[in-house]
Parts: structure tokens; C-alpha cells; sequence
């Protein structure tokens, strides 16, 4: 190693010009210098990323329009903080230089954080909430009411993200009868919230849809910025089915959180609300069965202990026939109660069937008796949808109603 007392690079440069560095060397002279160097600076920029963890430590990068700088404040230092940081927060830090050696990447230990301003996003973020609150897009009584019985429900988000594979998994854990589709778009980038605004409109052109869920899963003010933006929300605005905005945690709030029908504070709420009265009416009809059950017992046994109290009395005259009176009325009252009591089954059960009919009308496997298939990459969990994604010679799968037959791509035809 270079001597301490000297300029580690000028040293690597001329006193050892045939010295191979190790990668733990050379980032230890990097730390050494970068330390050296930096002892107290003050950095401006905007917070993006922000992170309090649960040991108490803050993380978040600071940027401007042309780089970005990873910062912590130490749960120490974090305590004596005058303000709450947030994301879109323009502040200015004071700290010093660190560099982490397991993974070679430097970051700035904030010792003091002053709040300056507002940044940019968060400025076109408040803009954007005042216009559309002025014209009147918030209003309670713009809101539609959720449908309390989809039967088919379509979700805007991306096809990869965790989002779709959270509110498929609690659908299918609920009420696997609701019908879902997916309507797939790009959640963050450029081109995002044009992609949402379009797959909004293809749901609304369809006539079997009841609800939209419009969502993603949590991130940064940046990652949720599609959201933000003002032809999202006019489209959420628009549209003719009403629309369930889950985007994000439940802290996060976006423009599109606003503008819907109803705010789902996370994607899985979303698919919990839409399933919420399909699994209150499954579980309420056994109980209805035993409390009908229940009362037709009850009766029979009100109706024997009149009997046993009549047939008691000292009196009656004729004790006989006022007993066979009494017996026929209660073989009445029990056979009418008997054919109430059928009939009443007989219409859940009806009801019960149907729902399982459609329960079964909807599976996948019903899907695939009625002649349609399935179609994978061989090692691939997802369907196919677009013959442009495969090519010659791609093993393919293809799962029928019964049975899987295995085939290789020898051309495609968009």
C-alpha cells in the first residue's frame, strides 16, 4: 500500500508504476481520499427515494437534473431533525463523505438537513391537485358506488409486477368465480401513463366489464409519477365503469387516488373490496340453513309440550277428543312446517347450485372444455399472448382440456 503521508494516486503513479492493485486496495485508497477530502460540505438537491427504517436510520438520494447522491442520516442525528423528510423536498445537507467497501459505492452522511423549498415534482404535483380540484374532479358526488357483485372485473398494471400477482392470489383465495382481466400497461417510465390511459379506454369499450382497478405496487414520488399525471387522471375521470385507484402503500397519495371512485390503500384492498360481498353471501347461507332448521324444531317442540299441558288438564269433559283435536293440528303444523321448510331448501339450494355454476362456467378449466388452450414456453410460467414474442425453434407447451402437447415454433404470423 501506498505511504498515508502522501497523495495515495500519486503514489500508485510513481512509486509503484508496476504495482497491480487489488479491488479492496484501490477502494481503500478511494475511501481514503474521498474521506480526506470531504470532511464537511454542504450538498442542495432534492429528496427522491426516502426510506425511515425500522432501526431508525433514514435513506434517500439527493439529485438535481443531472446526477444523484446516495445520503443517510443515522438514527442519532435523525432525532434532533426540525422537519419530516419526504420525498419532492428541495433541502440542503451538510455532512461528510463515506465509502462502503463490500460494495465499492460512496454516499454522504448528513449531520445537519435544512429544508429550502419545494422540488419540482411535488410543485407540478400540488399544481396539478389545485387545477383539478377547482373543476371539480374530487367531488363526493361525482363518486360512483362500487358494485357490490362483479362478475368480471378488469385490472390496468403490469403484467410482471407484483401487484397483479398479489390481487390474483387474494381473488382466487376469496372467490375464485370472479372473472379477471388484465389489461396490461407499463407502470413507471416514459410512455406510462399513455399506456394507462389507453388501457383504460379498452376496458371501458367492453361490455362484460362491472369495476376497473387501476394500480401498482409501492416506490418512489418517481415511480408512481405516471399517476400523477394529468391525462391518467382526466381518464380515470371519464370513465363510463368506475374505477378503484390502488397505487402503492397505504402512505403513498397520487392524483389518481383523488380523481376515482374509490382509493384502495394498497392493490390486495383493491381485490379484498371487489370480493367483499361474493364472500359475505357464500359464508351467510349455512347459517340460515341451521337457524331454519333451528326454528322448525322448535315448533314441533312448542306444539308437543301444548299437547302434554292439554292432555293434563282436569278440566276438559272429553280430554279424548280435544287430545285428537290437538294431535291433528300438530301433524298439520308439522307437515306444513316440514314443506315450508323443503321449499326454503329447496330455493338455496337452487341458489347455491347457480352460483356454482357460474363458479364452474368461469373456471379455467371450464375455459379449456370448451375448446380453447393454453400456450408456454417450455421453463416459462407465463401464457402467451403475442406470437411476436417467440421464435423458430422455441419449445412450446400447450395445455388442452385434457392432457399437454409439447411443440416447436417453426414460424410465426403477426
Amino acid at each position: 500500500m501506498p505511504d498515508d503521508s502522501s497523495n495515495p494516486f500519486e503514489a500508485a503513479s510513481v512509486g509503484h508504476p508496476d504495482k497491480v492493485y487489488s479491488i479492496s486496495e484501490i477502494t481503500e485508497i478511494v475511501k481514503r481520499l474521498l474521506e480526506q477530502s470531504f470532511e464537511s460540505v454542504w450538498v442542495e438537491g432534492e429528496i427522491s427515494n426516502y426510506t425511515h427504517h425500522s432501526s431508525g436510520h433514514r435513506y434517500f438520494t439527493l439529485k438535481d437534473d443531472k446526477a444523484s447522491l446516495k445520503c443517510v442520516i443515522w438514527r442519532q442525528t435523525g432525532r434532533s431533525l426540525d422537519f419530516d423528510p419526504a420525498a419532492g423536498l428541495h433541502v440542503r445537507a451538510l455532512g461528510r463523505f463515506s465509502v462502503y467497501p463490500p460494495h465499492g459505492a460512496y454516499q454522504l452522511v448528513v449531520t445537519r438537513l435544512v429544508k429550502v423549498g419545494i422540488g419540482a415534482l411535488e410543485i407540478a404535483f400540488q399544481k396539478l391537485k389545485e387545477k383539478l380540484q377547482r373543476e371539480g374532479l374530487f367531488e363526493p358526488e361525482r363518486k360512483r358506488p362500487i358494485p357490490p357483485f362483479p362478475r368480471v372485473v378488469g385490472i390496468v398494471t403490469s403484467p410482471t409486477g407484483a401487484a397483479i400477482a398479489d390481487m390474483l392470489k387474494t381473488i382466487t383465495a376469496r372467490f375464485p368465480g370472479l372473472h379477471v382481466v388484465l389489461c396490461p400497461a407499463r407502470v413507471q417510465g416514459d410512455g406510462a401513463a399513455a399506456e394507462i390511459v389507453a388501457a383504460i379506454g379498452t376496458l371501458n369499450g367492453r361490455t362484460d366489464i362491472d369495476v376497473i382497478i387501476v394500480g401498482r405496487g409501492g416506490g418512489s414520488l418517481e415511480d408512481l409519477w405516471a399517476f400523477n399525471e394529468e391525462p391518467v387522471a382526466r381518464a380515470i375521470a371519464a370513465s363510463r365503469l368506475p374505477v378503484i385507484s390502488a397505487v402503492g402503500h397505504e402512505v403513498d397519495f397520487t392524483i389518481a387516488d383523488f380523481v376515482a371512485d374509490h382509493r384502495a390503500a394498497t392493490p390486495t384492498a383493491a381485490a379484498q373490496l371487489v370480493t367483499e360481498h361474493w364472500v359475505a353471501a357464500r359464508d351467510v347461507l349455512p347459517e340460515i340453513i341451521r337457524r331454519m332448521r333451528r326454528a322448525a324444531r322448535h315448533t314441533v317442540e312448542f306444539r308437543r309440550r301444548e299437547i302434554a299441558r292439554l292432555k293434563s288438564s282436569h278440566a276438559l269433559q272429553r280430554p279424548g277428543d280435544l287430545l285428537a283435536q290437538w294431535s291433528q293440528r300438530l301433524d298439520l303444523a308439522t307437515e306444513t312446517a316440514t314443506r315450508q321448510m323443503r321449499q326454503r331448501l329447496r330455493r338455496h339450494l337452487e341458489l347455491m347450485q347457480g352460483l356454482n355454476g357460474r363458479l364452474t362456467a368461469l373456471s379455467p378449466e371450464a375455459v379449456l372444455r370448451r375448446g380453447y388452450s393454453i400456450t408456454r414456453r417450455v421453463g416459462r410460467a407465463d401464457a402467451l399472448r403475442d406470437a411476436a414474442v417467440v421464435s423458430d425453434g422455441d419449445e412450446l407447451e400447450t395445455r388442452l382440456s385434457r392432457g399437454i402437447i409439447r411443440s416447436t415454433v417453426s414460424g410465426t404470423e403477426p
